[in-house]
């Protein structure tokens, strides 16, 4: 079926040609069309402009809906290139501890964090992993987000990590989101290789990697190289280990000190270098001229009352930024990448152009998917949003908690509510 959207208020983020992703001074900039139409033929865009230019419904063969949006604007949906959203269960209890006052490293050091997931994970079949993996999924579509990364490392054991990537890979096929798949078994060292730290790098290196690529589990590898979790020794034998495997790299970096996992990951042409609260000139200077993506993740740094990444300065400069939404059960417990939006400005002082395009076109690109989404654009897959009736584009991170989003279109098919 076709679907022919008439009369959008103002059509949001198109391309005539598309683009890898958009930096510096251009990440203000944003294309719209005003009273447009939208054509989806076949699970991708086929034609959009002003409704002057609408085709005669006559014209169109096979059956047709038409949607009028009056009042109405078309975005394309989010791409949200970082999450950890396959996990088991909730750890609201650390929330508390937050509250009074503990640090993420003090909780970690208490067999919080990570390894508490870690350990509900063990415990969790497959299946009710699935269950619950799959309620996060329709929640983020119902958010208009069309595109995902989900990583593993809430497993630290070669069975664990396995079961995450499968559930993974289950989720890619049966839900009609677009979803990436990120090895990420180096996310914290497990209690029982406290003070062997090597050792786990040596499992990661000669069994898990092996295992994940004979499966076909994973498009990425991760490693969480920071202050008190991965060396950047321990990151450069990883990585080089999964590139032998033909997993691109993407990093946790920089989240809790300046640790050498932004540099790291520019020499290994890492996808993306995610968090990056702790980025000075160097780093800046290490990313320019690259093709790696700056991530920032400001739920995290939110939710965690840490330190803001210098986002002002890296635009400055000239380098492109994403936004994702780090959905996962401690730092980040949510997938709503319009909040995103909302922080990006209300945090970190961006433009809204900027925060669209940091959650559409160059999440995309760090997902390896820019050339086929993140803008409208012919050919590309039509994974759009038609809002509700608002008065302008910039209302969408203004209006930080109002559900604005009233259809969802993926692969050219209408999403109706799980």
């Amino acid at each position: 079926m076709q679907i022919l959207i008439l009369n959008i208020k103002k059509l949001v983020q198109v391309e005539d040609k598309p683009a890898v992703w958009k930096a510096g001074n251009d990440m203000a900039k944003l294309k719209t069309i005003d009273n447009a139409y939208l054509l989806i033929d076949k699970g991708l865009i086929a034609d959009f402009g002003p409704m002057s230019k609408a085709p005669d419904i006559s014209s169109l063969s096979g059956d047709v809906l038409i949607y009028n949006a009056f009042g109405r604007m078309v975005f394309p949906s989010f791409c949200d290139s970082h999450t950890h959203l396959v996990y088991a269960g909730s750890r609201e209890i650390e929330y508390i501890d937050k509250i009074k006052g503990l640090s993420y490293e003090e909780i970690a050091k208490r067999g919080g964090g990570i390894l508490n997931s870690a350990k509900r994970l063990a415990e969790t079949s497959e299946n009710e992993l699935y269950n619950q993996s799959l309620a996060r999924i329709y929640e983020i579509i119902r958010k208009g987000t069309g595109a995902v990364e989900i990583k593993s490392g809430y497993g630290l054991s070669t069975e664990s990590e396995l079961k995450m990537l499968r559930v993974i890979k289950r989720l890619k096929e049966t839900t009609p989101i677009t979803i990436k798949s990120t090895f990420l078994g180096a996310h914290a060292v497990p209690a029982e290789y406290k003070g062997r730290q090597s050792e786990y790098v040596d499992l990661i290196i000669n069994e898990m990697i092996p295992l994940v690529a004979s499966e076909g589990l994973a498009d990425y590898i991760d490693v969480f190289c920071d202050k008190g979790f991965f060396t950047v020794e321990d990151t450069e034998r990883i990585l080089m280990a999964g590139i032998k495997y033909g997993l691109r790299p993407k990093l946790h970096a920089n989240e809790l000190d300046f640790s050498g996992g932004i540099q790291v990951g520019v020499k290994y042409n890492a996808l993306s270098v995610d968090h990056l609260e702790f980025t000075g000139d160097d780093e800046i200077n290490a990313l320019l001229g690259t093709e790696t993506m700056p991530t920032l993740l400001p739920g995290a740094s939110f939710f965690l009352g840490m330190v803001d990444p210098p986002v002002r300065r890296m635009i400055n400069a000239g380098l492109p930024i994403a936004l994702a939404s780090d959905f996962n059960p401690g730092s980040s417990p949510s997938g709503d990448m319009k909040f995103i939006m909302s922080l990006g400005c209300i945090k970190l002082r961006m433009l809204p152009e900027e925060v669209i395009n940091a959650t559409t076109i160059n999440g995309a690109y760090a997902m390896g998917i820019s050339d086929t989404h993140g803008s409208i654009c012919k050919g590309k897959v039509a994974n759009v949003f038609i809002t509700k009736p608002i008065p302008s584009y910039e209302y969408m991170p203004y209006a930080y908690t109002s559900d604005l989003i009233e259809t969802v279109i993926l692969n050219g098919s209408i999403i109706n509510d799980k």
